[in-house]
């Protein structure tokens, strides 16, 4: 069974840094795009980086850009989220989120991780 497991998240102080990590497990025959979302208290979910199939093209928004930085390791199926110049506003649960192949469906499927809380004090 597929499944994605971030880690990394924590207590920061504003100015400071964090690299949350999410790892996909399971029989994968190929994974899409990946993501990262996060969703503040009384906010909906949004998108804060998104990587194409590729590899070569990441997408940021407009309130990291700068800030944030998405990488993959593709020998162990992980992503990472590197962020520093961590804000306040940036305190949310983070969730990251990939199209993925299983080998034993031919069909891509949608896959979240658990989430991992970011808290960012002033």
């Amino acid at each position: 069974q597929v499944q994605l497991v971030e880690s990394g998240g924590g207590l920061v102080q504003a100015g400071g840094s964090l690299r949350l990590s999410c790892a996909a497990s399971g029989s994968i025959w190929s994974i899409g795009t990946r993501s990262w979302y996060r969703q503040a208290p009384g906010k909906e979910r949004e998108l804060v980086a998104t990587m194409f199939t590729s590899g070569d093209i990441i997408d940021y928004a407009d309130s990291v850009k700068g800030r944030f930085t998405m990488t993959v390791d593709n020998t162990k199926n992980t992503i990472y989220l590197l962020m520093n110049g961590l804000k306040p506003e940036d305190t949310a649960v983070y969730y990251c989120y990939a199209v993925i192949a299983p080998y034993s469906d031919d069909r891509t499927h949608d896959y979240w991780g658990q989430g991992t809380q970011v808290t960012v004090s002033s």
